[in-house]
């Protein structure tokens, strides 16, 4: 038997408020994942709105590069006084 795909499910409790990420489950398709997703995570009428997406269409970051990957970049160019300003401009 073919193993079915993992798809990640988010859902948003009410209007105006953001899809968040409930948990993952396997489905042989995108219908399916949705029932199966509304049966498993609102049950009890918790959600608005339901996303699933199929886990192989995500692509995420890596806890073990979380320093250098989220490490603030320098970026010389925005700051003003790295540039000369030209004596024909006034006012500044």
């Amino acid at each position: 038997m073919k193993e079915w795909p993992v798809w990640e499910v988010f859902v948003r409790p009410r209007n105006g408020l953001d899809h968040r990420h409930v948990g993952s489950l396997h489905a042989p398709d995108a219908e399916m994942a949705l029932e199966l997703a509304r049966d498993l995570y609102c049950r009890r009428g918790e959600g608005s709105s339901i996303w699933v997406v199929p886990a192989e269409a995500i692509t995420a970051s890596r806890p073990e590069e979380r320093e250098s990957f989220f490490e603030p970049l320098e970026k010389e160019y925005r700051h003003a006084q790295h540039y000369e300003i030209p004596p024909e401009v006034k006012g500044m």
